[in-house]
Order: C-alpha cells, then structure tokens, then sequence
C-alpha cells in the first residue's frame, strides 16, 4: 500500500499532542466502516474528503464530530509556459471552488471550465464540464472518479485529467473562490445576465436574496455568484449550472471589452481580489493583454462548448468501491465536438 506523505505530515502533527499508534487504509470505504463499527475511535482525512461524503448524506457526517482541524503547506506546482497571450492562442482552465475563505491548495473544483483564448481573432471558447463527470484521475488506474474529486489532490490534478479528457494541452489555471465573482462583478458595477426563467433565490451569509426575471437584467456580485452556483431550479441541474457559469465569464469579458475605463482599472481590480484567486499566468503577460486591450479595443466574442452525458450511481478513486456515488458518464460525442473546437479556436491541425 502506497501512503500519502500527507497522511504521514498529519501522523508527525498529532503525534506532538497525543499518543496513538496510526493504522492506514487503503480507501475511504474500509476507513469510515471501522469508525461506524468502533474497530477505531477516530480518523484522519482530508476535509474535501469529508464533505464530498457530507454533500452525499453519508451516516458517518451524521454520527460523528471533528475534533481537530490543522493545515499542510505544499510547495508550489509545476511552472507554467510563458506564452505572449497578447499574440498568440493559449488555453486556460478556470477552476472554482465553493471556499469562501481565499482559494485552497486542495479543494473540489465545483467549477471546471476550459477557456481557449485567440488574441489574434478576439474570440474566446468556453467549454464547460460538470463537476460529476465519470473520468479517469490523471496517472491512475482501476476505479474512475467525480471530475470535482480530481481538485482534492491539486491543481495540476485536475489540468492533467482534463487534458486526458479533451486531448488538448492546458498552458495555464486560474483558481477562483466565491470571493473572486462578487468583487469583480462589483468592481465592475455589474454585468448584465440573459434568464430563461424567474426565481427568487436567498444569499448565503446574508440576509438578501436576488430576484430574476425571465430575460436581460443587470446583477450585483452577490446575485451574479448566486446565478452561477444555482442548479435546483433547472431540469438539467449541472449542466444548467455550467452554462450560467459561462454566461457570467462571457458577461465579465464583454463588460471589459466594452469600456476601456474598466479595462484600466483591471490591475486594481486584479489587486482587490487577490487575496480570492490564483493563477499560473505571469503578470507581465497579464499586463501585455491589457495593453492591447487599451491600444485596439478589441471586441471579444465569446461561444460555449458543453460536455454532456448520463447519470448514474458508481463507486469512485477517492471514496472507494463501496461508497456508490452519482456520477455522469461523458457523452464522447459532445467531447469529440470539444475537441475540434479547442483545436480550431488554438488553430492546431491535427
């Protein structure tokens, strides 16, 4: 059995307040049996870990407490390339999480969206994948997983899945948090968003909710981020969710593109919410599309690509095979279309 040198910094840690002698497991399943049975009196795990198994109303979230919390520091992931982004196509994926404590190192990725930006054209292709997706976890073997359980194990984990998925290269991340999407979009004074039905839907944290109407409205950061995390409302769930996530992108960048006064204020922007996101991109790469923005005031057009597929109940890596959780098997033909889209847009033959 391969231990995770985590679980190993986690031993050293408690190990300074208490004695106990460390038993490992290889999944998840065996791990929160022996709890329930009382073979163990505790556990270690990941909090993604856990409240993956809180959001799946798993007996254990229900019969026990945490009774200490402590943080790993992890060295920083792999370099990203440095591309001129203001000439040349390059991708991006956009990794969101539902923190609203600043972006973790490791956490869900709720959100997975692969921009493919052509500077030259001055259009953006969005394709978004649902976090429930039945992949294969990037270097692993056996058991398939949620796409959003790929962000327990880093950044790049969830990169190299999804290059495994689409069959494209992913030059750079961008991790957001809650906090990234209402401050930008306030910093913005709002964007305006297209409905396609009417709901009335509360805030969390804050004694507000955001009304919609069916049609174009203008939203707060608050109502924007509550229009892109809303799924109970919709038929189609997740995959509703995505497309209003990428209607939020696509509305951020028009704002942008529309007033440069906006586009100037990008690098306090940028500055304000800081503390809320992480990227690979270099700065002066940042700053060298700004530019071009200010000098040419380019007119960015926006489409959206959207995997597919069938739900299902199946046991995953992270949780082990007797912890059946819902899943959606991919559709290879919306990924086939995504593919020839991301190569068109990165103007790649293959």
């Amino acid at each position: 059995m391969k231990i995770d040198p985590n679980a190993t910094k986690a031993e050293e840690t408690l190990q300074q307040t208490i004695n106990f002698e460390p038993i490992f497991y290889d999944g998840v399943d065996e791990l929160t049996s022996n709890l329930q049975k009382s073979r163990i009196h505790a556990v270690v795990l990941e909090s993604d870990r856990y409240r993956a198994l809180e959001e799946d109303e798993h007996e254990l979230t229900k019969d026990t407490k945490i009774i200490y919390t402590f943080t790993i520091d992890l060295k920083k992931e792999t370099e990203a390339p440095n591309i001129d982004i203001a000439k040349e196509p390059f991708t991006v994926l956009i990794s969101g999480s539902d923190s609203r404590t600043g972006v973790k190192t490791t956490a869900r990725s709720d959100v997975n969206i692969v921009a493919a930006v052509n500077p030259k054209e001055g259009k953006i292709l969005l394709v978004s994948i649902p976090r429930d997706a039945y992949v294969q976890l990037h270097g692993t073997t056996g058991l398939k997983d949620k796409l959003t359980h790929a962000g327990i194990y880093g950044i790049n984990m969830s990169k190299q899945t999804i290059e495994d998925l689409l069959g494209i290269k992913i030059d750079y991340t961008l991790k957001v948090s809650f906090d990234t999407v209402v401050k930008v979009v306030d910093q913005l004074d709002g964007i305006e968003i297209d409905s396609d039905q009417a709901m009335r839907l509360p805030v969390e944290g804050k004694p507000k909710y955001c009304t919609y109407t069916v049609g174009k409205q203008t939203v707060d950061g608050d109502c924007a981020l509550r229009f892109a995390r809303e799924r109970k409302s919709y038929k189609t769930g997740d995959r509703h969710r995505g497309e209003n996530q990428q209607q939020v992108i696509a509305s951020i960048i028009t704002k942008l593109s529309k007033d440069k006064s906006y586009v100037m204020k990008l690098p306090e922007i940028l500055e304000i919410a800081g503390d809320s996101f992480e990227t690979s991109i270099p700065r002066d790469n940042i700053t060298a599309l700004i530019r071009l923005q200010l000098n040419e005031g380019k007119t960015w057009t926006t489409e959206n690509s959207n995997i597919d597929g069938t739900g299902s109940m199946q046991p995953t890596y992270s949780m082990g095979a007797n912890l059946p959780l819902y899943v959606m098997y991919p559709n290879q033909e919306t990924i086939d279309k995504a593919h020839q889209k991301l190569l068109e847009y990165l103007e790649i033959t293959e």
